[in-house]
């Protein structure tokens, strides 16, 4: 049970079948996997052990996809950085991380050298990109040829696999270990629902910084279907590929379908290959999903809720769910739990609730995570009882669909990106002329929800909401920074046990809302 066997198996069984499509770059599976090899030899005699950590900063490409199975090959841990956080959040996870290699692209050459070099840690930087490799970086293409393919170092089964970061409730981001059995049992699961086979023609749009984007990665590869990479989410780069390529699955959040159906010339596209859209990070507006199956009849829709602490899937709404002749109030709901997972909404003493009562939902099953990098107290606070703890609230009808009612961690969703309070509220504290902020998120009809803040200034002080959020694009990444903000010369309302009440700092956006969450 490991997330290289698909690999193994696509030499096997049809080596000259295409394996990756990226621009001009068209690599079969034969030529894919030995390039994989050689990495994963290049890596390890870089310093690179079993369970050492490798991280990647870079756009999407070619390189990505090699780097996710190269570092699995030679027995490595994968680490991705997230290329929209903000320099000082790159350093805080690299150190926390502790890599021995970081791979970087042209796109993050110079970042990349001060990462390498604010890391104790890391022994070598990889440069994959175009020209010389900058500085005291390797040359990515240059390695590889100089490597001779090594044998899978086969580890599976409870071994780490990755870890990815998410936004923190403590203003700290937060490493989520997921071993190769979590992932491997994602994939089986959800492509056993979704009906996919070898014939997948995989479209990688999202950022792979993200498993939301990352675990098509996985179920592409064990397989043995085709990936389709383009650098960044543009309307007009997916519609192209999807035509191109004969892309048969793309994976979207609820913002880049809404994209897409605002450009004019959408029907002009060959679109014909796409066999289904699966959706989800954040909750899918249920006018724009009508739409979406008005605008593409031949295509099958599903959807998935989950985190990144549970590889990521624990619910799905499948095609059945979103025919003409399903019932329309599923097209409101999570979906029903996947096979491997329960689910149950609880109280605050973990005690289940009936149907109809709205509590935490918690998941049990062999996707949930292993627990937070380096933050055993965390774990096990999230994981007690063995049960994971969402931090989300919702509750169950009688035939089995979960519907998400809010969010018990202080979290804001934009655009897909999870985006903490505490990290934004840290930042704006930061500013000497802020005597006290709360944010929270309010209605946005492109981003879902926008992240919003009401700052109290220091008496005397000229501070402004474009003060704020300049200051915040220093410290943070810009999609956690405010969109906009209230300054206010009086104190914030406060709760019974004097916490600001961010409910009645909620309550005029979200009072027309059925919802506290979009």
């Amino acid at each position: 049970m490991n997330l290289t066997m698909g690999l193994r198996k696509a030499i096997a069984f049809g080596g000259d079948a295409e394996a990756l499509v990226c621009g001009d770059v068209r690599l079969d599976h034969r030529t894919f996997v030995d390039r994989v090899a050689r990495l994963a030899a290049a890596l390890r005699g870089l310093g690179m052990g079993d369970g050492d950590r490798v991280a990647m900063l870079a756009a999407n490409g070619q390189h990505y996809i090699e780097y996710y199975f190269g570092v699995l090959w030679g027995g490595g841990v994968i680490v991705p950085i997230n290329s929209r956080f903000a320099l000082p959040e790159m350093i805080e996870q690299i150190r926390d991380a502790g890599p021995t290699v970081l791979i970087v692209d042209a796109n993050f050459a110079e970042t990349g050298a001060q990462l390498a070099e604010a890391a104790l840690s890391v022994k070598a930087l990889l440069y994959a990109g175009a020209g010389k490799a900058p500085g005291n970086a390797l040359d990515y293409e240059a390695v590889l040829a100089g490597a001779r393919p090594c044998e899978d170092a086969l580890r599976g089964g409870d071994d780490l696999a990755c870890i990815f970061y998410t936004g923190g409730t403590t203003g700290r981001s937060k490493g989520v270990m997921l071993s190769h059995r979590n992932l491997w049992a994602n994939v089986a699961v959800t492509a056993g629902r979704l009906g996919l086979d070898e014939s997948i023609v995989s479209l990688h749009a999202g950022p792979l910084f993200h498993l939301a984007a990352g675990a098509r990665v996985f179920t592409t590869a064990m397989l043995g279907g085709k990936h389709v990479v383009i650098p960044r989410f543009t309307p007009a780069d997916v519609l192209n590929a999807i035509a191109r390529d004969k892309v048969t699955v793309a994976t979207f959040v609820p913002t880049m379908l809404s994209r897409l159906l605002e450009l004019p010339d959408l029907a002009s596209y060959d679109l014909s290959s796409l066999r289904m859209i699966t959706y989800g990070a954040s909750p899918m507006p249920e006018a724009l999903l009508i739409e979406c199956m008005k605008r593409f009849p031949a295509v099958r829709f599903a959807q998935s809720y989950g985190m990144t602490e549970l590889s990521p899937v624990a619910t799905m709404l499948g095609p059945d769910d979103h025919l003409p002749d399903a019932p329309k109030r599923h097209l409101r709901s999570a979906g029903r739990p996947i096979w491997s997972a329960e689910v149950k909404v609880v109280d605050e003493k973990d005690c289940e609730l009936p149907f109809g009562k709205v509590g935490e939902i918690v998941v049990r099953g062999p996707m949930v995570m292993q627990g937070y990098w380096n933050k055993p107290e965390l774990t096990a606070e999230t994981l007690r009882g063995g049960w994971m703890h969402t931090g989300d609230s919702g509750y169950f009808e009688p035939d089995g669909y979960l519907y998400i009612a809010d969010r018990i961690k202080d979290m804001i969703i934009s655009g897909g990106e999870n985006v903490y309070s505490t990290e934004v509220e840290n930042a704006i504290c930061s500013h000497p002329d802020v005597l006290q902020c709360a944010v929270i998120g309010i209605p946005d009809a492109r981003w879902g929800e926008a992240v919003h803040a009401v700052v109290v200034r220091r008496p005397a002080a000229a501070l402004t909401g474009a003060d704020i959020i300049a200051h915040c694009r220093g410290l943070i990444a810009g999609y956690k920074c405010p969109r906009s903000v209230d300054v206010r010369d009086e104190a914030l309302p406060l709760s019974s046990v004097n916490k600001i009440n961010k409910v009645e700092l909620r309550e005029p956006f979200w009072s027309a809302h059925a919802r506290q969450v979009n």
